[in-house]
């Protein structure tokens, strides 16, 4: 199995340089290239085709924001982690709309950081426990002025409307699997019709869409 290649984009060179150091000493992981503003992220993860971009949100010129957008729309099979310095960040909840897969604070020890690119590099998404669940719910439930894009749940059944709404709390697999009196591998294909029937990276996304079609409201 090859390692997971990494690319790192802050507009501190300290930080990216600590960052570097901690993926390339980590088992199965190498940091792919460095980038000190967003379009430099972009431009790199164009030309290297990482499996995980790491970005921060504020950087001079485009931002980690429109750097996720881009990066995800032109290179699907990468992830996107953001980090940013408030678990608050009134820009999260923008970004994970994006195409972002998640979300780490700066301060987050580097045993976790490692654990969240591998559990974002398999296809999972950091939801819970976690504070990315807290705010999708957060910013789902303010008024948004500028226009949304529509989101609707045509063509899914009840069955999966209830897989949804299980997602959207940040249940597991396994836990799906429990809760439905189902097998691990019976809900493991429930989540995947829903990707491929709403158009989602991945269950981060899922989550936006039960709040964003009111299929799920934030208490």
């Amino acid at each position: 199995m090859s390692d997971l290649r990494v690319i790192i984009a802050d507009d501190q060179a300290l930080l990216r340089g600590s960052l570097r150091i901690l993926m390339d000493a980590a088992p199965g992981m190498l940091c792919a290239g460095e980038a000190a503003t967003g379009r430099e992220a972009v431009d790199l993860a164009l030309r290297e085709r990482p499996d995980i971009a790491l970005l921060d949100i504020r950087m001079p010129g485009m931002d980690g924001i429109e750097a996720a957008r881009q990066i995800t729309a032109a290179i699907p099979e990468t992830r996107v982690l953001i980090l940013t310095t408030f678990d608050l960040d009134e820009y999260v909840y923008r970004a994970l709309r994006a195409g972002a897969s998640g979300f780490l604070l700066k301060d987050t020890p580097p045993a976790d950081l490692l654990a969240a690119i591998r559990v974002v590099a398999a296809g999972d998404a950091l939801l819970a426990p976690s504070v990315t669940r807290r705010l999708i719910a957060q910013f789902a439930r303010l008024p948004e002025p500028r226009q949304r894009p529509a989101r609707t749940l045509d063509g899914v059944t009840d069955r999966e409307r209830e897989v949804l709404i299980l997602v959207a709390r940040g249940l597991t697999n396994s836990e799906l699997a429990d809760h439905l009196h189902v097998s691990p591998a019976t809900a493991k294909t429930h989540v995947s019709r829903l990707l491929m029937k709403l158009h989602a990276r991945d269950r981060t996304q899922l989550v936006i869409v039960a709040y964003e079609t009111g299929l799920v409201r934030a208490a």
